[in-house]
């Protein structure tokens, strides 16, 4: 008797040992890609019993947290600057999760389609068109606009989208280069904030004459009509899934850090991006375990490979294959004391 009850403590022992391996992984960051993660990391939970606690408070804040290691990794929908990457206290690596777009959402009472020009869609954002019905937004509408004041929508907090928007604006207009710039966080001209894409979302829904930008999923949750913005090509084009993928059809640097915006393809969307994680590659600091780096790169691992055919169903893109391959070649330079963990 005595020897079974041995037996069955060692049992338990060994069950509860089990238990208390399985981790938590710590990440924070981007809204962008906030619908699609949380997806994700319900999925591998099911399946791996490893949990991923994701805070989304913006590209800015996963930055920072990832900076100060109190994470284990950031995301971002901004690549990190060569003068960001040289004040980090190690190497950190960018590994693109999937291809996203920032929706132009709307609402105008009675309107469900609209085009914008990218000329409109400056004068809009830096404050000179005011009306719905101005010349420059209803020449190229065949529905007719209200003579109803235009109330822009944008973010409060250091935002990737907000890069994401502000790299194509810079990218079609010299005086929104000059009089705003590009960045996560700008000095707005006009507009009300936002936070995260949820924010400005519930804005455009909530105020009639609203526009804003947010991710397209955003737009698609919440009901909200998206414009058609004309591209390099002179085509209209929505943020469908085609377009959004046929905006990656350029070279890929092997860091992956690029912008896709204002592509040259003719059905491309012109507000597409990559969205990334990013992680230290050395993986052996602050007294983390080699358990817990391994967890990391098996988690990363699994996202740009099964967990890919998640992202269509919530409108956002597959990575291309090249794309896939060189985040296989980033997560094998991966580093546990020197060695690498895959």
């Amino acid at each position: 008797m005595h020897k079974w009850l041995m037996v069955l403590m060692l049992f338990l022992f060994s069950v509860t040992g089990v238990q208390a391996a399985k981790l938590t992984l710590l990440g924070a960051g981007a809204t962008f890609p906030y619908p699609l993660y949380s997806k994700w990391f319900d999925v591998y939970y099911k399946k791996t019993g490893i949990k991923v606690n994701y805070q989304a408070i913006g590209s800015g804040g996963g930055i920072r947290q990832l900076l100060a290691r109190t994470v284990d990794f950031g995301a971002t929908d901004a690549p990190m600057k060569d003068s960001d990457l040289a004040k980090a206290p190690g190497k950190i690596l960018h590994i693109p999760m999937t291809l996203g777009a920032v929706a132009v959402a709307f609402n105008i009472p009675g309107v469900t389609e609209l085009k914008l020009t990218p000329e409109a869609l400056v004068g809009i954002f830096l404050g000179k068109i005011t009306k719905w019905n101005d010349p420059a937004i209803q020449s190229v509408n065949d529905a007719k606009l209200p003579n109803m004041p235009i109330i822009v929508a944008r973010r409060s907090d250091s935002s990737g989208t907000t890069y994401i928007f502000t790299d194509y604006l810079c990218k079609v207009s010299n005086e929104w280069c000059e009089k705003v710039g590009r960045g996560k966080s700008v000095r707005w001209p006009v507009g009300m904030g936002g936070k995260g894409n949820a924010g400005v979302a519930g804005l455009i829904k909530q105020i009639p004459g609203t526009i804003g930008y947010i991710e397209v999923a955003y737009a698609k949750k919440n009901n909200i009509p998206v414009a058609a913005l004309r591209n390099k090509a002179g085509n209209f084009v929505k943020p469908t899934l085609k377009a959004i993928s046929a905006a990656a059809n350029i070279d890929i640097p092997d860091d992956t850090r690029c912008s896709l915006t204002n592509t040259d393809a003719p059905n491309g969307y012109p507000i597409s991006s990559f969205t990334w994680i990013i992680l230290y590659q050395e993986q052996n600091y602050k007294g983390r375990s080699y358990d817990r780096a391994k967890e990391l790169v098996k988690l990363l691992w699994w996202c740009i490979h099964d967990a890919q055919q998640y992202n269509e169903k919530l409108l956002y893109g597959k990575l291309p294959p090249i794309v896939v391959h060189k985040g296989e070649k980033i997560l094998k330079s991966v580093t546990y004391n020197g060695k690498p963990i895959l």
